[in-house]
């Protein structure tokens, strides 16, 4: 799923996903997204938005994708795509259960997405997602665990997802909060037979957000995947934000310009020099957006460049209340 250049610390664009959030319903919490998308903003429109995604990704190396129950239409916006090209067999497919999608294909619903964590969910959405993406499905995760979440005490849970590994499925989880880590930490203790149930993490890191970066190294140690998501912290972290709050003077915008890249490049490079890193998700709603995200994979960022960008670094609790205020659009 994963490759680093062998002559450097950069990694190659097959180390970067691409993640459906943004296109595979109407409505998402991304800054900037009047602009990104059309006026039509109907089924089939998304669908097609999502597949030229698909392609773009797949022509510029990126062969790990991912979707969730809750990505409105993303299973079946991927799975057809995985369908129209047979030939197509060295991709990893992942998705996430535990939220339903409450919209209805409305921009201004009141409630977007509902969270439980139960085996009743479970078993209604796995199944769900197998009518969608089959055998296609390689990594099955926990969407948005928190430290209260019941998926981590629930040991009739433990067993049905245990049950799902066994049939050659990567049992993994999302995590999203302030308290990520401690989340992180209390699934890496979760045993099924003497061994971990979990292969597998989706954490928001970002230059704003670094809060989970201790946890994220300690599961790499133990062999987890770690993927990271919001790497540009739902639009904040891109060239058109910056210059909308007049942050042309910012250490991102500055080492940006030395690196001659967007500002996006230099935010999912940076997460990508993290050794314990092993996808860097772009969340691109456009085609022109995965370019120059996917430019990331070809910036070498500096020691004293990396220490410039830490400069951006928020308290946790202020990033996610922030986001958490972030309009739906």
């Amino acid at each position: 799923m994963t490759s680093k250049h062998p002559d450097s610390g950069r990694a190659s664009t097959a180390a970067f996903g691409l993640g459906l959030a943004a296109v595979g319903r109407p409505g998402y919490i991304n800054l900037g997204r009047d602009a990104d998308l059309p006026a039509d903003r109907s089924v089939e429109a998304m669908r097609s938005r999502a597949h030229e995604l698909l392609d773009a990704a797949y022509a510029a190396g990126i062969r790990y994708f991912d979707a969730a129950r809750s990505y409105g239409r993303a299973e079946e916006f991927l799975g057809g795509w995985l369908r129209a090209h047979p030939d197509i067999h060295d991709v990893a497919v992942g998705s996430k259960w535990g939220y339903t999608y409450t919209a209805d294909w409305q921009i201004d619903a009141p409630v977007h997405e509902v969270k439980e964590h139960s085996v009743a969910v479970f078993t209604r959405q796995i199944g769900e997602t197998r009518s969608l993406l089959g055998d296609r499905l390689n990594l099955y995760q926990i969407h948005s665990i928190t430290p209260d979440s019941p998926a981590l005490s629930d040991v009739g849970l433990h067993r049905r997802l245990a049950a799902l590994a066994a049939q050659g499925v990567r049992i993994g989880l999302s995590t999203s909060g302030p308290q990520q880590a401690e989340a992180i930490r209390a699934a890496m203790r979760i045993t099924i037979g003497g061994s971990r149930l979990f292969e597998c993490v989706q954490a928001t890191y970002n230059l704003l957000e670094t809060s989970v970066g201790p946890a994220l190294a300690e599961a790499h140690e133990a062999g987890w995947t770690v993927v990271v998501k919001e790497g540009l912290a739902n639009g904040r972290l891109t060239d058109a934000h910056l210059a909308e709050q007049d942050q042309d003077d910012s250490a991102l915008s500055d080492v940006a310009k030395s690196a001659a890249v967007g500002a996006d490049a230099v935010a999912l490079a940076a997460i990508a020099a993290q050794p314990w890193v092993d996808i860097v998700l772009s969340g691109a709603a456009t085609v022109a957006q995965l370019a120059s995200n996917v430019v990331a994979a070809q910036v070498d960022l500096t020691p004293d460049q990396l220490e410039q960008l830490s400069a951006l670094v928020m308290p946790a609790q202020e990033y996610w209340t922030q986001r958490s205020q972030m309009a739906w659009r």
